[in-house]
């Protein structure tokens, strides 16, 4: 019994080596300069990215839901919009512990995810991606940043925080699911058109969002990123890869993170795959079938906790802090202190959106 106790033991280390070689999560950088995968960040921000689909926004909003604790305690937020004409919700805050910006994009509701999965199966490459030639991307996703209530809110409260906070703080940007997705244009949005050097994007269960142009420009351009699969998770398998079509076809960009689940779902082992986006060793060397996988990572739920579809919750009390457009779109903002200790305006006054 003993022996095979030892043999049991061996065999998950040399699994977990296998996994982890060539590696150092304590480190940010490598020697050339390099960002390298860190799991105690990892196990942050994909507290963050489940936070965001919480739909009691007065608790999220004070950061005292039941998701709001862990790693992520002490968490600020600065805005919350929902924008229920797309059934879209997203937060901005600042994590003084991580001398950051957060930037969170929920993804796509549970209950209509069996038909959301269907359709990218058949999606087809759709739009032009503004000065990158030959740069392809999914019209949906891109749509759901740039043309809704969400882009304006977001780096209206990124620069606002930068102005109590200064203007040196890093910022991070995740989501899971079509969140992942957005957060994906977020941090380009954020390096292109705001200028911004201290991005780092890293999502959960991402699907494909591009064409190989665009996952070369996106890679040289927000660098620091880092997606994250789990296991069978099909929704990383989604639009599909096409050997035959190589330069037509959706692709993903580097560095994807494979976490597997083994011997009873006990052990998670996280794999850094090559730079290439589309490594044939990682979640694309497993069938992507699993729905399960995508609704959960390192353990932590991300969907949502009812089936109610784009509803929310909120107390009188924070009435004060929001606002509504005609639409019924909402955005909760909060007054920041600015540098000299004075009170920096917030994005709404008294009115619409």
């Amino acid at each position: 019994m003993g022996q095979r106790r030892w043999v049991f033991l061996l065999a998950v280390f040399a699994f977990l080596l296998s996994f982890s070689s060539g590696t150092d999560v304590l480190k940010l950088k490598s020697d050339d300069g390099q960002p390298l995968y860190n799991h105690t960040l990892t196990m942050t921000l994909v507290e963050y990215a489940s936070a965001v689909y919480m739909s009691d926004l007065s608790e999220l909003f004070n950061w005292t839901c039941k998701r709001c604790n862990g790693f992520t305690k002490g968490f600020e937020v600065i805005e919350i919009i929902f924008d229920v004409e797309h059934c879209l919700q997203a937060y901005v805050g600042v994590a003084k512990d991580l001398n950051a910006i957060i930037i969170a994009f929920r993804g796509t509701q549970q209950h209509s995810i069996q038909n959301w999965v269907s359709d990218l199966f058949w999606k087809q490459l759709d739009l032009n991606y503004p000065d990158m030639a030959d740069a392809m991307v999914h019209h949906g996703f891109y749509t759901a940043y740039h043309n809704t209530t969400v882009r304006p809110a977001v780096l209206g409260a990124v620069q606002r925080a930068k102005k109590s906070y200064g203007p040196n703080i890093n910022i991070m940007v995740t989501g899971h699911s079509m969140g992942g997705a957005m957060a994906t244009f977020c941090g380009l949005d954020l390096v292109v058109n705001e200028g911004e050097e201290k991005v780092q994007v890293m999502t959960f269960g991402q699907p494909r969002v591009g064409n190989s142009a665009f996952a070369s420009y996106y890679s040289l351009l927000v660098p620091n990123t880092f997606r994250i699969t789990h296991d069978h998770d099909i929704v990383p398998h989604l639009p599909p890869y096409c050997n035959q079509f190589p330069q037509k076809t959706y692709h993903h960009f580097p560095t994807e993170v494979w976490v597997r689940d083994n011997f009873s779902n006990l052990i998670s082992a996280e794999k850094v795959c090559d730079n290439t986006g589309e490594d044939p060793t990682c979640s694309r060397s497993v069938k992507g079938n699993s729905i399960s996988d995508h609704l959960r990572y390192f353990g932590v739920e991300l969907h949502c906790e009812t089936w109610r579809q784009c509803s929310i919750v909120m107390s009188h009390e924070m009435d004060r802090f929001s606002k509504k457009d005609s639409k019924g779109n909402l955005i909760m903002s909060r007054t920041l202190p600015s540098t000299n200790g004075n009170k920096t305006d917030t994005l709404i006054e008294n009115g619409d959106l």
